[in-house]
């Protein structure tokens, strides 16, 4: 019971069951980040939060600037909303740096260093322009600024991390870096309380019910940090006690005989995953040892459950997508997984 209660919840608020928004922007809005270094995969993360959005819908919002592609939590590469980016980078780049601070000296970087880099990308960027990853390596390298090993990896972070630089439109296959102010809106600096406020009430929010530490392990604030977060918008949430741990979530809990036999094929990396720092709730009890990389398999999600694993094979005009369940399905979950495949299927070629 405890499993389905939570997964249940979990899949409603994250908008995966019933999905409310027609805009993948407003998706990302709701999950204030989602992670995004599995590009292909974090794009169908969004489509199945949104009505019936394509690839080529997502894309689009990408390539105008709707959605942003930049490093920030914990960090890794998340997908965020312009109007969201500059104070989730201002609250969580310390961390990140804190994190980073023994590559930057093992690689000989300094304050004054990285303010060089910066600006070569500021100045070979003004006006709008977009360079790819290659011209940018160019670029840094002409400067006689060394990019070997993880050097070139560094200096881009870097610059995300100062507000420099954020995702551009991609040209073909190859993603490029436009400047942060030609990408975002300036916004009204917060307070750190403001700024812990509300990335608490959107995480929440978007993914309750989940406890302090789950919130603590998804954003990468520390411990205290995170709870002063949550002690300022405890008011706007209710809880409840699981095993002895308390969850927190939304005022909108949902009534689960009252929810029908649905399947999902989610992403590898999927915030269903990933949000939480305990995922034994999303797994079927009797799939715990075959589910223990559920973070990194996409994976199949039957009756708000992982209950196997599944991969594509794209080709010009058509995917394969391969199913691996751990155990038996009924007809009516055989039925839905069907569905769920070409629900996807429709993403890649409507």
């Amino acid at each position: 019971m405890k499993n389905n209660y939570l997964a249940a919840q979990r899949i409603h608020n994250q908008q995966i069951y019933n999905p409310q928004f027609s805009e993948p922007e407003n998706v990302i809005k709701h999950m204030v980040a989602m992670q995004a270094q599995d590009y292909a995969g974090a794009k169908w993360a969004i489509a199945l939060r949104t009505h019936n959005a394509s690839e080529d819908v997502i894309e689009q919002a990408i390539r105008d600037g709707k959605i942003l592609r930049t490093h920030l939590l914990r960090p890794t590469w998340h997908f965020v909303s312009p109007q969201d980016i500059r104070w989730l980078l201002t609250l969580t780049a310390p961390r990140i740096h804190a994190i980073n601070a023994p590559f930057y000296r093992k690689f000989g970087f300094t304050d004054a260093l990285f303010n060089k880099t910066n600006e070569l990308l500021t100045r070979a960027l003004q006006g709008n322009k977009q360079l790819s990853r290659p011209e940018v390596l160019n670029l840094i390298k002409q400067a006689g600024i060394a990019t070997d090993d993880i050097r070139f990896t560094i200096i881009l972070m870097r610059a995300e991390l100062d507000q420099v630089i954020c995702s551009g439109a991609r040209v073909g296959k190859q993603f490029t870096y436009a400047l942060l102010d030609d990408r975002a809106p300036v916004t009204p600096l917060l307070t750190q309380e403001e700024a812990l406020a509300k990335l608490a009430l959107g995480y929440f929010k978007s993914r309750g019910p989940a406890t302090l530490h789950d919130f603590a392990n998804w954003s990468g604030l520390t411990l205290t940090d995170a709870g002063i977060g949550l002690e300022l918008v405890k008011s706007q949430l209710i809880n409840d006690v699981v095993d002895g741990r308390t969850y927190w979530m939304p005022d909108n809990t949902i009534d689960l005989p009252s929810l029908k036999t649905k399947a999902y094929l989610l992403p590898a990396f999927d915030e269903f995953a990933i949000a939480y720092k305990d995922r034994d709730a999303l797994v079927n009890p009797k799939y715990l040892k075959q589910a223990r990389h559920v973070i990194f398999d996409p994976a199949i999600i039957v009756d708000n459950q992982v209950v196997g694993n599944w991969k594509r094979t794209v080709k010009a005009k058509s995917v394969d997508v391969h199913l691996n369940f751990f155990g038996q399905l009924n007809k009516t979950q055989e039925k839905t997984v069907g569905a769920a495949v070409s629900r996807y299927r429709k993403f890649l070629f409507s």
